[in-house]
C-alpha cells in the first residue's frame, strides 16, 4: 500500500471554491441557526472556498467576520469567491498548529467559530475541539461539520464494471482516511463521538442537527456535471494511493470520460442524496 499523507490542499484550493458555491444554501441554513442578532464576531477555521464564512456575512450584516486558513492557494481562491458574494469579510492566515497565530487571526472572543471537516485532519483531535472552543466568548458558539453520511449519486448496478461500485470508492475512501489518520506525527486515537468532544472541552447546550439534501433523478444537466466533478475528485484524490483496484480505476475512466458512451453525464438515473451533521456547543 502507497504512504498515505494528508491532504495537500493548495491542490484543492479550485474545487473548494466551487464546492462553496455549489453548496450556498445549505450554509445559507446553518448560518441562521447559528447566528444571533447581537453576535459582533464570527470566524471560519480552515475556510476552504469560505462558503461558511460568506453564509455568517450574510446573516449577519453587522457582525466582523473572518475567514481563516492554512494555504496562501486555499485563500486566494476563497478571496475570489468572498469578492463576489461577501466582500466585507476578512481573511488572515493560520491553523490549528498555530495557536497564537489563531487567535491573533481572530482578534478576540468569538460569538461563532465554525469548523467544517478540518478538526479529523489534527493529530490531536481533542486538543483542537478544546482550542477551538478556547476562541470564543462567554455564550458563542462552536459550530463543528464532521459526520454525517457520504453522499450517493449512483444506482446500484451501473451495467459497467461490477455492481457496487460507488460503495467500493467510499469503501476505498474510509480505507484512505484510517491511513491518513495513523500516519500523521503524533496522533491521537479519539475513541468517542464529536458531542462528547464538544462536552470535554468545557461547552454546553451541545446539540447535532443533521440536514437532509435530497435531488431526484432526472437531474438537470448542470446537475449531472457537478455529480461527474464531485466523483472525478474523489477518484482522482485516490488515484496514486493503491486504496482501488486497477480494473476500478478503468471502470471509473470510463465512466468520467466525455468521450465514452459510459459517462456518467449521459446517464438520466444519477441522484443526490446527502446527510450532513453539524454538532454545536456552547461556551
Amino acid at each position: 500500500m502507497t504512504e498515505t499523507p494528508d491532504v495537500v490542499w493548495a491542490d484543492h484550493a479550485g474545487f473548494l471554491a466551487q464546492a462553496s458555491r455549489d453548496d450556498a444554501e445549505w450554509y445559507a441554513d446553518v448560518a441562521r441557526n447559528l447566528v444571533d442578532p447581537a453576535d459582533v464576531l464570527l470566524v471560519d477555521v480552515g475556510c476552504g472556498g469560505a462558503g461558511m464564512a460568506a453564509a455568517l456575512a450574510l446573516a449577519a450584516p453587522r457582525a466582523d467576520v473572518v475567514a481563516i486558513d492554512g494555504e496562501v492557494e486555499v485563500l486566494d481562491a476563497a478571496r475570489d469567491h468572498l469578492d463576489q458574494v461577501a466582500p466585507r469579510v476578512r481573511t488572515s492566515r493560520a491553523d490549528l498548529t498555530e495557536p497564537t497565530a489563531l487567535a491573533e487571526a481572530v482578534g478576540g472572543g468569538a460569538d461563532v467559530v465554525w469548523a467544517s471537516h478540518v478538526v479529523h485532519h489534527a493529530p490531536d483531535q481533542q486538543a483542537a475541539v478544546d482550542l477551538l472552543a478556547g476562541l470564543l466568548a462567554p455564550g458563542g458558539r462552536l459550530g463543528l461539520a464532521e459526520g454525517g453520511l457520504t453522499s450517493r449519486h449512483l444506482p446500484w448496478d451501473l451495467g459497467v464494471g461490477r455492481p457496487g461500485l460507488e460503495l467500493r470508492l467510499e469503501a476505498a475512501q474510509d480505507r484512505w482516511f484510517a491511513a491518513m489518520r495513523a500516519g500523521l506525527p503524533g496522533t491521537v486515537r479519539m475513541p468517542y463521538g464529536w458531542t462528547v468532544a464538544l462536552e470535554r472541552a468545557g461547552l454546553t447546550d451541545i446539540t447535532t442537527r443533521s440536514t437532509l439534501i435530497e435531488r431526484s433523478a432526472p437531474l438537470s444537466g448542470p446537475d449531472r456535471s457537478r455529480i461527474v466533478d464531485k466523483l472525478a475528485h474523489r477518484v482522482d484524490h485516490l488515484r496514486d494511493t493503491g486504496m482501488l483496484e486497477p480494473a476500478e480505476l478503468e471502470v471509473w475512466d470510463r465512466l468520467l470520460d466525455p468521450a465514452s458512451p459510459d459517462w456518467l453525464a449521459r446517464r438520466d438515473d444519477t441522484f443526490v442524496l446527502d446527510a450532513r451533521s453539524v454538532h454545536v456547543g456552547r461556551r
